[in-house]
């Protein structure tokens, strides 16, 4: 190789480093703004590790993060047999209906959240379209499990639905074709060959709602302050005791969460070894 060609393969390296750095110490702010919130009110909650044993066993507090994380799950498995039908039928298909349906489905993402928890209100309450009619059959959504539920439903179903579509478009329709000439039929293809390539997504897709879920607060007390997911215990403790007993709760929430997602991540990554040979 010639120097010319050394130098221009020298200044070409020195150029897209001096653009990592640059972009790395960029996005540094956003990181270090995220590590110092999480830092302050981890030191905060250890300086007086007495009151956050205290708190964190409390049974009202326990029972809270885990009716937060149970709603959020039943979301999921909602998302999971409802959602990843839409989403194949919305990836395989080109219509003018199909935009229309994005639409509906990307509401929640512009609205207000109170405005959110109206309409999931006026839609589910005892004299509501859908609420009564089912409250004829026993199932109750005002100060009720099942209205959390819908409330959490109706603001995460964006997050899943969007994911997973994007997940069965980025799988090669040649190869779900070739399945069907084999003699398989669309169904069968998409059992055997869609849903595996399409795993990470589906699991990203479940990740993100679940965590839109869970960290809903003003849409769930439209319909259902009680009983208490752990934001809406966290604001009661915080109208009522003040910042202290609701930043132990707050801090609780926040190792249980990064636990939770620390594990997803590491099995989401997993299964982009396999998604990537698409």
């Amino acid at each position: 190789m010639t120097d010319a060609g050394e130098k221009s393969i020298w200044a070409r390296y020195k150029k897209v480093d001096s653009t990592l750095i640059v972009f790395s110490l960029i996005g540094s702010t956003l990181v270090i703004f995220s590590f110092l919130a999480l830092a302050t009110i981890t030191l905060t909650q250890l300086a007086d590790l007495p009151f956050l044993i205290k708190v964190a066993t409390d049974s009202r507090v326990v029972n809270s993060i885990l009716l937060t994380f149970g709603a959020g799950l039943m979301v999921v498995l909602i998302l999971l047999l409802f959602g990843t039908p839409l989403a194949y039928v919305l990836a395989r298909t080109h219509s003018r209906v199909n935009s229309l349906i994005e639409a509906l489905i990307d509401i929640p993402l512009v609205l207000p959240h109170t405005v959110a928890g109206i309409m999931v209100y006026l839609l589910f309450m005892q004299r509501g379209l859908l609420g009564a009619p089912l409250k004829g059959i026993g199932i109750v959504f005002e100060d009720a499990i099942p209205g959390i539920v819908v409330a959490m439903l109706f603001v995460s179903m964006p997050f899943y639905i969007n994911t997973v579509r994007e997940g069965f478009q980025k799988v090669p329709l040649h190869i779900e074709n070739v399945a069907r000439t084999l003699g398989a039929t669309r169904f069968k293809a998409f059992i055997l060959v869609v849903l595996p390539l399409s795993a990470r997504h589906i699991l990203n897709g479940s990740v993100l709602a679940w965590g839109r879920a869970i960290s809903e607060f003003a849409a769930v007390i439209m319909i259902a302050y009680y009983p208490m997911i752990v934001s809406t215990l966290i604001y009661y403790r915080f109208t009522t005791g003040g910042l202290k007993e609701s930043s132990a709760i707050a801090f609780l929430m926040i190792m249980a969460s990064f636990s939770v997602f620390l594990v997803l991540r590491v099995v989401t990554r997993y299964l982009g070894s396999y998604d990537d040979r698409v």
